[in-house]
């Protein structure tokens, strides 16, 4: 590291790969105060002391000419982007934007793990894991006749149908390996009669580019996503139940690609949680109350379903969930976390943190959620992210010693389906 020289502090900025941003997230207002690193749970952590980085710092590096030193850290690359930084910033500095810049500077070679990988699988074959298309349809068609056969007789996927009410996305790990999460969307589908498609390419829900800083990457799966629904004349695109993955695809269709939705274009994209309660509301699906009888439950606010919508576009599915929820349990049973919506913490996943290879920071990163977990005293966790799903069920569980079941919204809802013949 460079001894700083602070009569050349000036041109440093002009030159900076940041130069930009200093400006556009009003990193110049930023008071020092300190108030994003008291709300960040990476500060102070264990497991990051040899490097000793919270975002006051990383944003004094970035303005001192210390921009190298940030994008060489893992800092970057183990903040979540849960916004929690962004939201707290009395000056409304966009930390968050300069983290993904950061990202976005790192050399594609030194990407941590597996996710730069991913993202160029996904652009070579529509999908992160390189699922051919052929074993992809496989799949989904040996997986569609065992539901059948099990709980909804004669369901059928209904492969590149053409004008489909609803056009769903696979996250490619449930078709490589969690075969059964497929199945909770199908029977919502099934029961509601609803008409829905599916693409047999560029199907992957997820969008890893976000992850890596990489917006080309991140603009082409969002493109590809907007082709399917134009191709297959499809009305209503879901966005991925993947937070970061939503978020992403929104990020790109409201900066690319407004102009393909709205009633001149018979196009329109919703999330998931406006889907179940539509369906909810509108009588199209009965659930059973019984089911879910006596369980003590919670609901875990993701960041890029609640606090990131809010501050990018004004709204949210905080209540969404809660009002789903209401359908399927007695809510009496309900035990809402000390800090929840715009206040809940993250679990410690989110920006690629699941796949990605840090055991240790991700592990303590999710201590808050355990900790608010742990004061509900329930039972049951329902989450509405697959990230955050298995971050919850597959790490934090055992590593916080938590007796507790974890479930998605729409897993909750599959289980509680009045099925009729």
């Amino acid at each position: 590291m460079e001894v700083l020289d602070f009569m050349t502090i000036t041109e440093k900025r002009q030159a900076s790969r940041f130069a930009d941003l200093i400006s556009a997230a009003h990193v110049n207002a930023c008071y020092t105060c300190g108030t994003c690193s008291g709300g960040c749970p990476l500060t102070g952590m264990e497991s990051t002391r040899d490097e000793r980085l919270d975002c006051r710092k990383a944003l004094r590096m970035v303005l001192l000419g210390m921009e190298q030193e940030l994008i060489d850290s893992r800092f970057p690359w183990i903040c979540t982007a849960c916004y929690r930084c962004l939201a707290g910033c009395p000056m409304g500095v966009k930390l968050t934007d300069i983290w993904t810049r950061a990202k976005a500077l790192r050399p594609r070679e030194q990407v941590p793990g597996v996710l730069h990988k991913g993202v160029e699988m996904c652009l070579q074959t529509g999908n992160n894991m390189g699922i051919p298309t052929a074993d992809f349809v496989e799949t989904l068609q040996d997986l569609a006749a065992e539901l059948a056969e099990e709980e909804c007789p004669g369901f059928e996927i209904p492969l590149d149908k053409i004008g489909a009410d609803y056009l769903f996305f696979e996250n490619s790990k449930e078709v490589f390996a969690d075969f059964e999460d497929l199945k909770w969307w199908w029977k919502i589908f099934y029961a509601a009669r609803v008409d829905w498609t599916t693409s047999s390419t560029n199907w992957e829900s997820v969008d890893w580019g976000i992850f890596t800083g990489n917006a080309e990457a991140s603009k082409e799966i969002a493109r590809r996503k907007v082709e399917n629904m134009k191709r297959l004349q499809a009305r209503t695109m879901i966005l991925p139940d993947c937070g970061g993955a939503s978020m992403g695809t929104r990020i790109n269709l409201e900066k690319y690609f407004k102009h393909e939705f709205g009633p001149e274009t018979g196009h329109d994209y919703v999330y998931f949680f406006d889907v179940l309660l539509t369906f909810l509301q509108e009588g199209r699906i009965r659930v059973d109350k019984t089911v879910h009888a006596d369980r003590i439950f919670t609901w875990h606010d993701s960041c890029k379903h609640g606090r990131g919508p809010r501050l990018y576009w004004g709204d949210d599915c905080f209540e969404k969930a809660r009002e789903i929820l209401g359908y399927c349990f007695d809510m009496k049973n309900f035990r809402e976390m000390p800090r929840n919506r715009m206040n809940a913490y993250c679990c410690g996943a989110g920006a690629g943190n699941w796949p990605g290879p840090f055991q240790a920071e991700k592990t303590e990163h999710g201590r808050y959620k355990a900790e608010d977990i742990k004061a509900t005293g329930a039972e049951l966790v329902v989450v509405g992210c697959s990230n955050c799903r298995d971050q919850i069920m597959r790490n934090l569980r055992k590593a916080y010693d938590l007796d507790i079941e974890v479930k998605y919204i729409w897993q909750v809802v599959a289980d509680a389906l009045i099925l009729e013949g």
